[in-house]
């Protein structure tokens, strides 16, 4: 069977399409699960009379919980990528329903931590499945175009948050994240044949197989590849996290003051512009490495927030270079599907990938908080400028990983 990639004919089965779309689906709803939080942020720091700061520490446990994702990142190293990836989904869909229960700041805190674990683990075993399924030539495009499920998932948390908000509020909002957990029937149902051979375990790897990152040979990598997803997973969550309640924030608190239902059409264009850059990011790393086109995506996501965060005064102007924010601001993200998939070994590839990118995630906890405890002091505009200097580090750190395209993968 032809299948046409963007002018290129290239065999790709019906199987590895299959892989490719359960991607996309998973991370998808890991968007929309994951964003539902920031478009409530407003009405539950209301409710719960929270400062910048303490809602900013509620999205900052999702993310450091989300370490816990490594846990099915050595789940899809044991007992295969499509098994982990359906216990992924299905643990943060049943706990983001949960969320819908809570009636204290600390049943917040605590079904915020559940949800990160599931959150963190769905992206190591989705996006390993699909680099080792595709070929390498396509390999960056196919990640791309995973990656974008985030992009839909963020517009259809926006248009769910438009409705139900200014109807029923944030509850039932968050009642709707049990929907993704049916999607894992069709996984297993559809998918478990198409798992990947798996290299035997050496004794040297240990139980949990997470030795081997840290041995001699792997050390390095690790941790340049943990540094990396840091500084620009901080500078990525200080953003975004914070966007809907920047738009929907009064003036006079440093917001654009636009309401909820305008706030949310104004994150539509922004997506759109994410889910291009998702996929142009996955066709120009095929084309010319890794390394470079990331640099570029991140140090113009710099200037571009820079300028974002000191336009709240213009309504208009945040709505015209918000695409731009979204293309950038997001596109990067393809990278460390294939980078990641590309730096490690099979054996403990998924362990790698979730180590790596969760460990990153979870150091990067900081950024939502840090973001509100600034912005309750001098405003929106100097805090995002905290996420634009750590893109700009970011562009630097990946030359000091090796170029990695084309590679191809080996048991």
């Amino acid at each position: 069977m032809k299948f046409s990639w963007l002018g290129h004919q290239e065999e790709i089965t019906f199987s590895q399409r299959q892989v490719l779309l359960a991607g996309i689906l998973g991370w998808m709803l890991d968007g929309m699960d994951a964003m539902l939080f920031s478009f409530a942020l407003v009405s539950i720091r209301e409710e719960f009379h929270l400062s910048n700061t303490q809602a900013g520490a509620l999205a900052s446990i999702t993310l450091l919980t989300s370490l816990g994702g490594v846990v099915f990142g050595v789940l899809a190293d044991r007992i295969g990528r499509v098994k982990a990836l359906s216990y992924s989904i299905l643990t943060y869909s049943i706990f983001t329903a949960g969320l819908a229960r809570a009636q204290s700041l600390f049943q917040l805190f605590l079904w915020r931590g559940l949800v990160g674990f599931g959150l963190g683990g769905e992206w190591a075993a989705g996006a390993t499945l699909v680099a080792e399924t595709w070929p390498a030539r396509h390999r960056g495009k196919a990640i791309g175009f995973m990656q974008s499920g985030w992009a839909l998932g963020y517009l259809l948390a926006a248009g769910l948050s438009a409705v139900i908000l200014p109807r029923w509020g944030w509850r039932p909002l968050f009642m709707i994240g049990i929907l993704p957990a049916a999607l894992t029937f069709w996984i297993r149902r559809a998918l478990s044949h198409l798992e990947p051979p798996r290299a035997p375990k050496s004794s040297k790897e240990g139980f949990f197989g997470v030795t081997s990152l840290f041995s001699p040979e792997w050390r390095g990598t690790t941790f340049l590849a943990t540094c990396l997803a840091t500084f620009v997973l901080f500078a990525y969550w200080g953003l975004f996290t914070w966007i809907p309640a920047y738009l929907s924030m009064p003036l006079e608190k440093g917001g654009a003051g636009l309401s909820i239902l305008k706030s949310s059409a104004y994150v539509i264009p922004m997506q759109l512009g994410s889910f291009c850059g998702y996929f142009l990011f996955g066709i120009l790393s095929d084309r010319y490495g890794r390394r470079p086109v990331f640099s570029v995506f991140v140090a113009v996501a710099a200037v571009v927030v820079t300028l974002y965060g000191n336009l709240s005064h213009s309504p208009m102007a945040l709505l015209v270079l918000g695409p731009w924010v979204g293309f950038f601001g997001h596109g990067f993200f393809s990278v460390f599907g294939a980078l990641l998939a590309e730096l490690f070994p099979s054996s403990f590839r998924a362990t790698a990938q979730a180590f790596c990118y969760n460990g990153g995630r979870a150091l990067s906890s900081l950024a939502p908080l840090t973001i509100g405890w600034v912005a309750d002091r001098h405003g929106f505009g100097g805090a995002l400028g905290i996420s634009a200097g750590f893109f700009l580090v970011s562009a630097l750190i990946i030359y000091a990983l090796p170029e990695t395209r084309g590679k191809e993968l080996t048991v």
